[in-house]
């Protein structure tokens, strides 16, 4: 095949529809069966790749599968597998080592592999070419070897692969080469690094300047807060500068993987050589406090209005980590509800792209959008989905927005982060 993609979710699959749009025969290799048999019946179970696209791409020949074979031959091999942190928190390569021992099975001459996994600069250098190498193929020599950094954000109508800039990085100026012209077919821009560190360092900058910017206004909120300034607006204002200056706004957390996660891999990465990434380590801090802050503020809302938190009704609106997806990756909604619960609050949830929803093994009960708003004694924005617009938001009894969903709204029952 032109194309086989190991690791078929938020990244690999919107990856293999493009390609395939492209006119190339592609492959997917998938741990799980249950995912792989649902691609192959036509399913999504990705956001942003509709069961349209699955059946373009199966008609176009695409084979998801768990059968390892599917890689003999193939020209050029992506390995799209998760990196979530480990225990001392760096990144956990253990599927990442795993994908690469199986591709190594099954590499041939002249192949191109490419790692699209976030990870700590040098992953692809010391660890995956060692691990393809026992193939008794050469990295650089016998087989081309790269790094191109995942550029997906879920739920964005306008940017998706085709129209995103591509960072390839090789392990020598052929491989960067052979990495740039894969990418070409099916990528409008493609921008080649100097090597492989720089093609995984650039990717950990872009998410840890997002990581640290983010901190910086969730801190301002709490503090403008107390003093009584409308950060919301302040933040709109300064935004009318067209020169150095960029918007971020705060929130209850972050979720996702690339925020609180990947600059994980970068402070990890700078422990190993004696020292600390204190920007990162003090964002993590930061961002990671603000669950808490939330359900302070929420307590405190409820005291204004005479009411003990112990035993209000509280109804969470949008669970997943970011507006009008599904993904409820490290989402902020877990770490708020856990601490609303532990103050007793009696919690129901609402999302219109979840239907069930858990913290620590307890579900929690989801109520419609207008029985949910005219029952609560609270209602919470977490995450800003389009259904929550502000007219209806305003019906709550009592609620605490912390997306700006309501901004320009002036209702006595409403409070901002």
């Amino acid at each position: 095949m032109d194309l086989v993609v190991v690791g078929l979710g938020y990244v690999g699959l919107p990856l293999v529809r493009e390609a395939s749009a492209a006119g190339l025969t592609t492959g997917g290799l998938e741990r799980n069966e249950a995912v792989a048999a649902g691609l192959r019946a036509g399913r999504s179970h990705v956001d942003d790749v509709s069961e349209a696209d699955i059946a373009a791409m199966l008609a176009a020949g695409f084979t998801p599968t768990t059968d390892e074979s599917v890689l003999d031959g193939a020209r050029t091999i992506v390995i799209c597998v998760p990196t979530p942190l480990s225990p001392d928190g760096g990144p956990d390569l253990s599927a990442v080592r795993g994908a690469a021992e199986t591709v190594a099975e099954h590499l041939s001459p002249g192949a191109l592999v490419v790692l699209e996994s976030t990870t700590y600069p040098g992953t692809t250098d010391e660890v995956v070419r060692p691990i393809l190498e026992k193939s008794g193929l050469s990295a650089g020599t016998d087989f081309h070897l790269a790094f191109s950094p995942e550029r997906i954000d879920p739920g964005n109508a306008v940017y998706g692969v085709r129209n995103t800039p591509k960072i390839v990085g090789g392990l020598t100026p052929d491989c960067a080469a052979a990495a740039a012209a894969f990418y070409g077919r099916f990528v409008d821009t493609v921008v080649q690094a100097k090597g492989t560190r720089e093609a995984e360092m650039a990717k950990l900058l872009e998410n840890t300047y997002r990581h640290v910017n983010i901190a910086l206004v969730n801190e301002m909120a709490v503090f403008c807060h107390e003093l009584g300034i409308d950060l919301w607006d302040a933040i709109d204002c300064a935004a009318t500068k067209p020169f150095g200056f960029q918007a971020f706004r705060p929130g209850p957390g972050v979720g996702g993987h690339c925020i609180p996660i990947d600059p994980n891999y970068l402070s990890y990465k700078v422990r190993s050589l004696g020292y600390p990434f204190r920007f990162v380590e003090l964002a993590q801090e930061i961002n990671d406090r603000m669950p808490r802050y939330v359900a302070e503020r929420a307590q405190h809302l409820l005291n204004d209005e005479g009411r003990a938190i112990n035993g209000a009704r509280i109804l969470l609106l949008g669970v997943t980590y970011k507006a009008d997806i599904a993904d409820q990756r490290e989402s902020p909604a877990r770490p708020v509800a856990r601490r609303l619960a532990r103050l007793g609050a009696d919690l129901v949830f609402h999302d219109p792209y979840v239907t069930d929803w858990e913290v620590d093994g307890a579900s929690v009960p989801r109520v419609e959008l207008d029985e949910g708003l005219a029952t609560a004694d609270l209602a919470i924005v977490i995450a800003d989905h389009r259904e929550y617009t502000p007219e209806l938001l305003a019906s709550a009894r009592q609620l605490f927005d912390t997306r700006g969903r309501t901004r320009g709204l002036s209702a006595p029952t409403v409070e901002m982060l």
